[in-house]
């Protein structure tokens, strides 16, 4: 098994050509660019309103339950945060590893939506780390880790700490923010923004981490409420852990 060997560069031009346009236009959350109209936006979006992979989805729709192999080798990395307006996110050098179904992604960023965006019977929860990985063939891979109200945590702290001042120095350890079982739901979908493109591979782990409610509320303050609707599942496989 080989590791990817994407340049900085490849990974970041590999995010950049998926989420440009995402970044650059007038859609949002809500009104007359919400996410029911982002696929007459623009040309490019069309897969938003079209596709039949499209993500986020109501994971009590899994229809197999199967124990597949997810893990990561992560560590500890300097912390570069950016605030995008809709979103925060934390970009990466190449250097940390999910592996799933022994096929190797390398970490580009990670980024938050408030609340979660997959659903649990139409349940969510207040806050959700997507950590984005992409092979050598630019195929992306994200895994979710969802946040539920209780202690803080003290690496989360630190994205939000940056969001705002941006510190020079500062490393994060990125282990703290994923729990240590990963068992999760598994399902192809698509990126949850404009240009909504397919063929993601995601994994939503099953068990939550905690983040404080004051570090829920920085998230909300910064972002606002960033979670696109769940959409049909249309006979997809979807994978619920054992």
């Amino acid at each position: 098994m080989t590791r990817p060997l994407l340049s900085a560069l490849t990974l970041g031009l590999t995010i950049a050509a998926a989420t440009h346009a995402a970044q650059a236009s007038a859609w949002s959350y809500q009104g007359d660019t919400g996410p029911d109209r982002w696929g007459d936006l623009e040309a490019a979006y069309e897969t938003c309103k079209t596709g039949l992979m499209q993500s986020p989805i109501d994971l009590s729709q899994a229809n197999t339950v199967a124990d597949v192999p997810v893990s990561v080798d992560y560590g500890t990395v300097p912390l570069s945060v950016r605030n995008l307006g809709k979103t925060i996110q934390a970009d990466f050098e190449p250097g940390n590893y999910l592996t799933t179904s022994g096929e190797v992604f390398g970490l580009a960023q990670v980024h938050f939506h408030t609340p979660s965006e997959h659903t649990f019977g139409g349940a969510t929860l207040p806050l959700v780390a997507h950590f984005v990985h992409v092979d050598d063939g630019g195929a992306l891979a994200v895994l979710g880790v969802l946040f539920e109200e209780g202690e803080a945590n003290p690496e989360l702290q630190k994205i939000v700490d940056a969001a705002s001042t941006a510190p020079a120095g500062v490393s994060i350890d990125l282990t703290a923010l994923v729990p240590e079982d990963l068992e999760s739901f598994r399902y192809m979908g698509s990126l949850t923004t404009p240009p909504c493109s397919e063929g993601v591979n995601w994994h939503v782990v099953e068990t939550p981490l905690s983040a404080s409610a004051e570090q829920i509320d920085a998230f909300e303050s910064l972002m606002g409420m960033n979670a696109r609707p769940v959409l049909p599942v249309n006979g997809r496989l979807v994978l619920a852990p054992e």
